[in-house]
């Protein structure tokens, strides 16, 4: 459950560390971003000389998440952090390549990239 001011890991390579959530998208009533999730957020630490710089705001969509969630055949899926992948305005990857596995689910929601870039899909 990922919601208003989680700290959440970049899952790719554009040079964030560690950011914030500052907002769920998907309505106004809209409190927890889940695998798949479009949200927004706030560098808190990147590395030096890359794309984005710490207090940079940026979109991203949530690829791994701790809570568990529930697949249609009834098993659940759970993952050892909260994890991101920047996205721009078009929903296209800024980065260029992804660490860690990502979820089956963000296949049905249109990121075939994220998918084929990742090194396992869970």
């Amino acid at each position: 459950m990922i919601q208003l001011r989680t700290m959440v890991k970049s899952a790719d390579n554009t040079g964030a560390k560690k950011l914030q959530v500052i907002r769920v998208h998907g309505g106004y009533r809209k409190r927890y971003a889940q695998l798949g999730d479009i949200v927004t957020l706030a560098v808190k630490e990147a590395i030096p000389h890359s794309g984005v710089k710490k207090g940079d705001v940026v979109k991203g969509v949530v690829v791994r998440t701790r809570k568990e969630v529930r697949r249609p055949d009834g098993s659940y899926i759970r993952f050892d952090d909260n994890a991101v992948v920047l996205i721009d305005a078009k929903k296209e990857m800024r980065g260029t390549r992804i660490f860690g596995p990502v979820a089956r689910e963000l296949r049905n929601l249109g990121y075939q990239k994220v998918i084929s870039l990742a090194p396992e899909v869970l």
